[in-house]
């Protein structure tokens, strides 16, 4: 019975990955799209070789999931929290996909572990959802907002003797690179939470001991984002890439390079699991205030921040009813 619930749990948990990839997908590529830097199709194919590079890079994030936010429970009954949890954050995911809204992946999956387990009774440890969860979700968008404000900013000074139309050539370019590497830290950082979630499974079932991840784990986990990635986002796209500014290629450039470095920043340094969504919307808008305030549309990031908000809450609650379904049908 727990080897059945355990390839459930591991197929749910493979098909967020991959809902995660073409939800996030726009994370990476959508300002590159935007100012021409790369065609849709070449802009997310390099996406997914990058994604599938950066799941092999790191296991902090992971092991802050699976061990760092909820006690992994126990037998049966914990397959059944973690498969609710993972149902939650599916539901979250196509729900805002459809919508066009650029919210969290991550917040979504956190908010159903959470969710879960405590309609399981299962123990939430609230202080590492509140350091590694609830502060940088507060903290990131903030970051990202006067880090991207600055970089522009330092890119307007450095390049204002230069000739406009060949900077944005330049800068068209000098993209690839910038979108590669917001690609990578996504990989990073996305690929790590569903390890985190297996591993989880394989404790609870017996298939594995501690905290460290299995090759085929990680392959998986990278290959099904990889083909999420490819599979694209095209509605979340336009959100990111024209609804909040319409962008130039230094903008973009400047987006991608800070949203980049942060994801890095937090997935070594801190360990911590933060959203790419929050990150490259946020530096966008930073980015944007350059120009103008009134260049970001205001209205469409105020949309972006309640879904921001809403996120953990309605996957819990959804992850919640589903364990309460669940528990019913299968004791």
């Amino acid at each position: 019975m727990e080897l059945t619930g355990l390839i459930i749990v591991i197929g749910v948990a493979l098909f967020f990955t991959y809902t995660n990839g073409f939800h996030d997908s726009a994370n990476a590529i959508a300002t590159s799209v935007s100012t021409r830097a790369l065609t849709p199709r070449a802009a997310l194919a390099m996406a997914a070789v990058m994604n599938l590079a950066g799941a092999f890079l790191g296991e902090g994030v992971a092991k802050t999931v699976s061990k760092g936010l909820i006690a992994t429970p126990e037998g049966h009954q914990g397959l059944v929290i973690l498969f609710a949890a993972l149902v939650g954050a599916i539901f979250w995911n196509l729900l805002t996909w459809y919508f066009g809204l650029p919210s969290s992946s991550s917040h979504a999956l956190f908010g159903g572990l959470v969710g879960a387990a405590l309609a399981g009774s299962s123990t939430v440890h609230w202080d590492g959802v509140l350091e590694k969860v609830v502060i940088p979700m507060f903290l990131s968008p903030v970051i990202g907002l006067v880090a991207g404000y600055l970089v522009m900013v330092a890119i307007i000074w450095l390049f204002r003797k230069s000739n406009p139309h060949k900077a944005k050539r330049g800068f068209r370019l000098a993209q690839t690179v910038s979108a590669a590497g917001m690609a990578l830290g996504h990989g990073i950082q996305d690929a790590q939470k569903t390890m985190g979630i297996v591993v989880m499974a394989l404790v609870i079932s017996g298939h594995h001991e501690g905290n460290g991840i299995p090759v085929w784990v990680k392959l998986a986990c990278a290959i099904t984002l990889s083909a999420g990635t490819y599979a694209g986002g095209w509605r979340i796209m336009r959100t990111l890439g024209r609804k909040i500014i319409e962008l130039d290629p230094p903008q973009g450039f400047a987006a991608e390079t800070t949203a980049a470095s942060i994801l890095y920043t937090t997935a070594y340094v801190f360990k911590a699991p933060i959203s790419t969504t929050h990150i490259i919307t946020s530096a966008i808008m930073g980015v944007g205030a350059t120009k103008r305030v009134k260049a970001v549309r205001w209205g469409v990031a105020k949309n972006i921040l309640i879904g921001w908000f809403t996120t953990m809450p309605a996957a819990g609650l959804v992850a919640a009813g589903t364990y309460g379904i669940a528990h019913l049908i299968v004791g």
